[in-house]
């Protein structure tokens, strides 16, 4: 499948590394300019820490423009209410982008990166969660409670999670946890998924980005009319099936059954599910 021009990541140059050495040391001085500079809004609590969340998210994003050469198109429509938002993870670049497009992004961190000064305190004011992976299921069920708590209160924002755990390579395919199974029936949320290309450009391990133009989907919202035992090969089928088809346009050589047995599969899938 061929897309259209810039949709391909360009191919990696001395000159394209020498930029990526520039980028890094520009948002290493801009995220200190910017965390420092904003630490008097976080007197006015979330929206202030939002605030200046959103300003350096923009920043970063009009940084690997200007720096790498790298744009993404956003597809779909970004939630603007309480939900989860349950996406493909590649790099960095995908994280950047949704918190982007989404007005009150929060996200589930490990509590002792939430202790970080600076950064970790932007984290909790912004609404992040925090996980004390040690504790298993008992903390799922602390996060459920939180949940419900913010949403009884000043609200919840857009949770992103990423279902498959950690960051994939393009084409690369994980078990999804049941951990946004799990939130979702303790709270009632939606759930949004969202498929991605990012990986195509920007490599998991941060080095050796590529000028082009990504792609992050937003598909539709999957309901409460989904059963709780049925959520997460719903979200699996949709998410790997579009990912598949937005690789596919940057250039990825996938099998040539994937994309069609993938597409068959979510049809068997939603079948089974309205039956």
């Amino acid at each position: 499948m061929s897309g259209p021009s810039g949709a391909r990541p360009a191919p990696l140059t001395v000159w394209q590394y020498l930029r990526n050495v520039l980028f890094y040391v520009h948002i290493a001085i801009a995220t200190l300019v910017i965390g420092l500079a904003g630490l008097p809004a976080l007197r006015r609590g979330r929206e202030g820490a939002n605030r200046i969340a959103t300003r350096w998210i923009g920043h970063m994003v009009w940084s690997a423009r200007v720096y790498l050469g790298l744009t993404c198109e956003i597809r779909g429509t970004p939630p603007t209410e309480d939900c989860i938002v349950a996406a493909k993870h590649q790099s960095f670049w995908d994280i950047l982008i949704i918190a982007h497009a989404v007005p009150r992004r929060a996200f589930i961190m490990k509590r002792e990166v939430m202790r970080v000064p600076v950064m970790g305190w932007y984290a909790w004011k912004t609404g992040c969660i925090p996980i004390d992976r040690g504790r298993g299921r008992d903390a799922m069920a602390a996060i459920s409670t939180t949940i419900n708590a913010r949403m009884a209160g000043e609200g919840l924002g857009q949770l992103i999670i990423y279902p498959e755990g950690t960051r994939t390579l393009p084409g690369q395919r994980r078990p999804y946890k049941q951990g946004v199974a799990t939130i979702r029936s303790g709270t009632g949320l939606p759930v949004v998924p969202v498929a991605v290309n990012t990986g195509m450009f920007w490599p998991r391990s941060g080095w050796g980005i590529r000028s082009g133009r990504a792609v992050v989907e937003f598909l539709p919202v999957i309901g409460p009319d989904v059963p709780s035992e049925g959520l997460l090969p719903r979200l699996e089928a949709e998410i790997e099936t579009h990912s598949d088809r937005l690789m596919a346009e940057a250039g990825l050589a996938l099998p040539s059954s994937t994309v069609s047995d993938d597409a068959d599969g979510a049809a068997r899938d939603q079948d089974h599910l309205s039956s």
